[in-house]
């Protein structure tokens, strides 16, 4: 791929931190109902890869599209829902999916917000940890990887669209995004 400077991590490598999570999150709801909530639409391979390993017999699924970026690459400081749940998560296990975890700034809001709806438990996974562009302070349970602050692309993440079907993590070209 044109776009990509290197490869930041393989796919042998987020296939094996998949089934340790996976099997970490088995463990930790055995015989209880675990209800997913994947984050539109970068957390889908990951979710997807993550779904089909998880053990548990009571394991549902749903989807909410959030953003606090207005199509760029720095976030606008508002939490806009643009595809809410389905169920009401009331008295559920619910655990959020996440491609990545950046500032936290969206992330927290909507903790906050989905938190009003009383579920059991409210935790997040997610395949990539930015600690160093953290701003807001966010607890994430399940951490796939920890990156260095470099645009990530590739296993569901994007630039303008584009790379989310790599089977890998890339390094954007700073010269893709520096026009």
């Amino acid at each position: 791929m044109n776009g990509v400077e290197k490869i930041l991590i393989d796919e042998e490598s987020l296939s094996k931190r998949v089934r340790e999570l996976a099997q970490q999150i088995t463990e930790d709801y055995k015989d209880k109902p675990l209800l997913i909530v994947g984050i539109l639409k970068g957390s889908v391979p990951f979710m997807a890869d993550l779904f089909r390993l998880i053990q548990l017999e009571d394991l549902a699924i749903d989807f909410m599209s959030v953003s606090s970026y207005n199509n760029g690459t720095v976030s606008s400081g508002r939490l806009r829902v643009i595809k809410d749940l389905d169920v009401d998560i009331s008295g559920k296990d619910v655990l959020i999916i996440e491609d990545i975890v950046d500032t936290g700034f969206t992330l927290s809001n909507l903790k906050d917000m989905l938190n009003l709806r009383n579920p059991a438990s409210l935790k997040i996974c997610t395949i990539l940890n930015k600690p160093s562009r953290r701003t807001t302070e966010i607890d994430v349970e399940y951490i796939g990887f920890d990156v260095p602050d470099e645009f990530v692309i590739g296993y569901g993440l994007d630039y303008d669209e584009k790379y989310r079907n790599l089977p890998y993590v890339g390094v954007l070209k700073r010269e893709m995004y520096e026009k």
